[in-house]
């Protein structure tokens, strides 16, 4: 009987779903993480200019690794449940999330460019939503 040396881990090589195992430290800092970006994720609901939609991404990004029962919860929110299932489904953005985002950017550039007083602020700044924009409508939209 001859010895075989020890196998290496080839979960990573075959493609396995399943997450290794975190150390209670990081689940915390992870599940601190997502709470964040929900709070965040809400007032950005409210604050034009502030993304909602980003943070929730990340919010249930960190959940599903740290907290099950905050994934639950972010999965069965009627506001942010479609839109991660939406996500989930192939990237998909809803018409009403685009019209949404597009007004509040609207909202939100004809304040900076009211009260900003660094044209080269307000360019970049303008930019970056332009770009984000054209990112977010070129999202497939799901299937009804």
């Amino acid at each position: 009987m001859t010895d075989l040396p020890p196998q290496p881990d080839t979960s990573a090589q075959t493609g396995s779903l399943e997450p290794k195992p975190l150390s209670a430290p990081v689940r915390y800092l992870l599940m601190a993480f997502a709470l964040i970006c929900v709070l965040l994720g809400l007032i950005g609901a409210v604050v034009p200019g502030m993304p909602t939609t980003v943070f929730i991404l990340m919010a249930a990004w960190a959940a599903v690794r740290s907290s099950p029962r905050l994934h639950r919860w972010l999965y069965a929110h009627h506001i942010f449940g479609p839109l991660l299932r939406n996500w989930d489904a192939g990237g998909h953005v809803s018409r009403r999330v685009k019209w949404t985002a597009t007004a509040s950017m609207l909202l939100s550039g004809t304040l900076i460019l009211y009260v900003s007083h660094k044209p080269w602020l307000t360019a970049v700044t303008l930019s970056i939503m332009g770009c984000v924009l054209i990112w977010l409508w070129l999202r497939p939209e799901p299937q009804t």
